[in-house]
């Protein structure tokens, strides 16, 4: 049985861990003693993965990331009826040590039954928050498991993500001239000036169904009185279409080009990069199924879609691993706003036992 007290202790004393991306050290030491506990090995990688084993054929991979977003260090949960959140001044941390807490309590609950499940491996990136920097980094040689469940998705656990979009981040970085605002302003090349006028021939937002298109930092100028030599913009745009994603990007390349042509002596730098690979299940696929008929039993109706964010679900299918990304109770994630429901923690609980019940 889900023990719901000893669920909610997990929780409430896994979000009190600080785990900001990159500081990931004490939350990896708690959860290393709890599944050693649980009777797993252990280890981490050279980046800092913890991935825990055991012995058994076809193994079934489960996961969620470590780190939370800032601001997220001294978080105090508070509970509210069903509800848990914080007095707003941090997030909760609900994404994603909701996903751990109920990969835990699966795992104590079965083994408090003496209930038998198939074997399991557990792999729980660091850095996600920052580019699925963790998963990218994993050393997958020291795994076996082809299918994979992430328990890193918002809200209950019949929402499942089928897929998610190609991520593509872009830097444009400006050099104007610097120049004395007040007495010779004509000497200089204003880099903010430069990058206004590239943000103005943006489309931002929702391109199409499948595609979007963000500004997301701007910095520039040094002083008030000084014509701003430089000036920074970062960015990103997503889509489920290839075709979409490369229009987009021959239309942004378009305008530093043409940018430059109007600024010939400005310096006008872009650079893209790809951040995760995006990907779609086929419905017919046994994980998925299995899946859906475990929701059912369980008399959860399964909510299939695809998704505008990434996961470390999208690093697992690029390694040849088959993953179902489902929700896991949290609510307004990377907000101060962030909440985790109660019930639905049990819920994630109890759909993930009864997936590991032989």
């Amino acid at each position: 049985m889900i023990d719901r007290d000893r669920l909610v202790r997990t929780f409430t004393d896994l979000v009190r861990i600080d785990s900001p991306s990159g500081e990931e050290v004490a939350i990896a030491d708690a959860l290393t003693a709890r599944l050693t506990n649980l009777g797993f090995t252990v280890s981490r990688d050279a980046y800092g993965n913890v991935i825990a084993s055991e012995p058994g054929d076809s193994p079934l991979l489960l996961s969620a990331h470590m780190d939370t977003v800032e601001p997220g260090r001294g978080v105090n949960p508070l509970i509210d009826g069903d509800v848990i959140h914080t007095d707003g001044s941090t997030v909760l941390g609900g994404d994603c040590k909701a996903g751990l807490s109920v990969i835990l309590e699966a795992l104590e609950s079965l083994q408090s039954d003496g209930a038998a499940r198939r074997p399991l491996e557990i792999a729980l990136p660091p850095e996600e928050g920052i580019g699925l920097v963790g998963a990218k980094n994993l050393d997958f040689s020291m795994l076996r498991a082809k299918q994979a469940i992430v328990f890193d998705g918002e809200g209950p656990a019949y929402h499942v993500t089928t897929g998610s979009p190609t991520y593509i981040a872009f830097d444009i970085d400006i050099t104007g001239r610097a120049a004395h605002a007040g007495v010779e302003p004509e000497k200089g090349i204003s880099a903010i000036q430069i990058a206004a006028e590239m943000i103005v021939q943006m489309r931002l937002g929702r391109l199409d169904e499948n595609t979007t298109f963000n500004v997301g930092n701007i910095e520039g100028g040094s002083v008030r009185n000084a014509v701003p030599e430089h000036a920074s913009l970062k960015g990103e745009t997503r889509s489920h279409d290839p075709e979409a994603l490369e229009r987009v990007r021959s239309y942004l390349l378009n305008i530093v080009q043409d940018t430059r042509g109007r600024w010939t002596e400005a310096t006008i730098e872009c650079e893209l990069y790809e951040q995760f690979v995006g990907y779609r299940l086929d419905e017919g696929t046994g994980l998925l199924t299995r899946v859906k008929e475990t929701l059912g039993v369980l008399g959860m109706a399964p909510e299939l879609a695809i998704s505008g964010g990434g996961t470390d679900g999208n690093v697992f299918v690029l390694n040849g691993i088959e993953a179902v990304v489902v929700g896991a109770a949290m609510h307004d994630a990377h907000t101060v706003r962030e909440s985790v429901r109660i019930s639905e923690l049990e819920q994630g609980a109890q759909f993930c036992r009864a997936l590991l019940e032989i």
